[in-house]
């Protein structure tokens, strides 16, 4: 007998002996409705589609005809919906005549004890909720699913996110305003959302807005030619908490600087809480005006840097957990060793190995993850020694031509020493190559630069800041 005839043989006992209760007037709990169904469930898809789709799940109630069956997470509740609703229903019906509809609720109780005390404690959702919480609330733009309880701390973000922390303590007051800044696909978005998610929840008489410095230029440039300048700036002046996403994109925009300018004063005298974010140190944002960094730099700035192996695993098995998926070990460290900085590629691979699965009625070997990675994510390719040059001299806004020149103005002796350093300790490029591609210099020279940039970093705390910004640059 093979493993299909023990399911069937196994279900028909259960069957027989459900009926056998009918007629004798009793009535099956829901937890064994549902076990009797998962076995004719089990008949009906895949091995791997089984285990993956209906671990973990109950019959959280009944209304009438309805059965409401519990689901551990988000991702569960839609691919059952999708794929399998046909299926279970027909499974639920054949037990009980009297159900007519199955619904489907999100409830974190359905885990066993103990994954239930390594998970985060998490509401229970109902499906009209669900459905709620995908909408961005358009009176303050914050997408729901931002929040602190989903933000995944590593060593990494600690500094960013314990900053996060404290503003919510005292807003307006500790940390005002608060810079996040870092690379793109590093959790700045979320970090700064959970913060008007949490205000929004904790203190609801008080008006908060997230938005991205691009959608602010547009409303204020289409306010001044519609003659509404004055009603823009009372529309934003009347925000408690004003969060700025990717205060970058507003460079060189001379009026809408000067917008931005007047209206962090406006609030900040009011002890309203400001939060910006942005790929760069504000000290290092070109086409910004120096009072507008000054005020940027005026209350705490926290890097989010590129996530550590370690933070990345964690940021993986955070993700699946999610999912409701599961995959070995050992492809999880391969992901957290080949996907590097970019925690976006991280969630890119991670969906492509759902559906993949999915799609093969099985779980995903190493090799296929392999060349998924390969095929998907962008490989760190090499770069050239013309392509550090003009990362760095745009990093310190000097012209590339400078760097080849032979003077000795201080503005361009320190990009063109860190030049050679990098080219150096982050390429293993030998001195008399550095010394040829900058200007046909000694290789003498670039050894003095080399040594004092290394020299100078450990006793300059804003120099290893700033060779930490460049590194992110030349890697990205």
């Amino acid at each position: 007998m093979n493993m299909r005839e023990r399911f069937m043989s196994a279900f028909r006992k259960e069957q027989d002996a459900y009926n056998a209760q009918a007629m004798q007037g009793t009535v099956m709990s829901n937890r064994e409705l549902w076990q009797n169904a998962l076995v004719q469930i089990e008949l009906g898809t895949s091995e791997a589609s089984f285990r993956t789709w209906f671990r973990n799940t109950d019959i959280g109630g009944r209304d009438g005809s309805t059965v409401h069956v519990a689901v551990p997470s988000k991702i569960v509740k839609e691919w059952l919906i999708e794929k399998h609703h046909k299926l279970i229903l027909k499974a639920l019906r054949s037990l009980d005549g009297n159900i007519r509809n199955v619904e489907y609720t999100v409830h974190r109780s359905v885990l066993p004890r103990e994954e239930r005390k390594q998970s985060r404690p998490q509401k229970e959702e109902n499906a009209s909720f669900d459905l709620q919480a995908l909408y961005i609330d358009k009176r303050d733009n914050l997408n729901p699913r931002y929040t602190f309880d989903t933000f995944v701390v590593g060593p990494f973000n600690q500094l960013a996110h314990a900053a996060a922390k404290a503003v919510l303590d005292r807003p307006g007051l500790a940390y005002n305003p608060l810079f996040i800044y870092g690379s793109t696909g590093r959790g700045k978005t979320h970090l700064i959302q959970a913060i008007g998610n949490y205000f929004k929840k904790a203190h609801a008489n008080k008006k908060i807005l997230y938005v991205t410095s691009e959608r602010f230029a547009v409303d204020y440039i289409n306010a001044v030619r519609a003659g509404r300048a004055n009603g823009f700036k009372d529309q934003y002046r009347q925000y408690d908490v004003l969060i700025m996403d990717d205060v970058q994109f507003i460079a060189n925009t001379e009026k809408t600087q000067e917008e931005l300018f007047h209206l962090f004063n406006a609030l900040h005298d009011n002890n309203k809480q400001i939060v910006f974010s942005s790929d760069k140190h504000p000290n290092f944002l070109p086409g910004f005006e120096d009072r507008l960094k000054g005020r940027f730099s005026a209350g705490m700035i926290a890097e989010i840097p590129e996530p550590d192996v370690e933070s990345r695993v964690a940021i993986i098995k955070a993700k699946l957990e999610q999912h409701g998926f599961s995959i070995p070990e050992e492809i999880i460290g391969f992901i957290a060793e080949s996907v590097r900085g970019n925690i976006r590629e991280l969630e890119g691979v991670l969906n492509m190995i759902v559906c993949k699965s999915q799609l093969k009625g099985k779980g995903v070997s190493l090799a296929d993850v392999r060349a998924l990675v390969k095929h998907n994510v962008k490989p760190n390719k090499g770069v050239s020694v013309e392509e550090i040059v003009r990362r760095i001299a745009q990093y310190y806004e000097i012209p590339e031509k400078n760097i080849y020149e032979k003077t000795r103005k201080k503005e361009v002796v320190k990009p063109r020493q860190i030049i050679m350093y990098m080219l150096r300790e982050e390429f293993g490029v030998s001195y008399p190559s550095i010394g040829e591609k900058l200007g046909g210099r000694d290789h003498t020279t670039v050894i003095h630069s080399c040594e004092k940039i290394k020299r100078d970093s450990k006793a300059s705390a804003v120099l290893e800041q700033e060779l930490e910004h460049i590194r992110a640059l030349i890697h990205a």
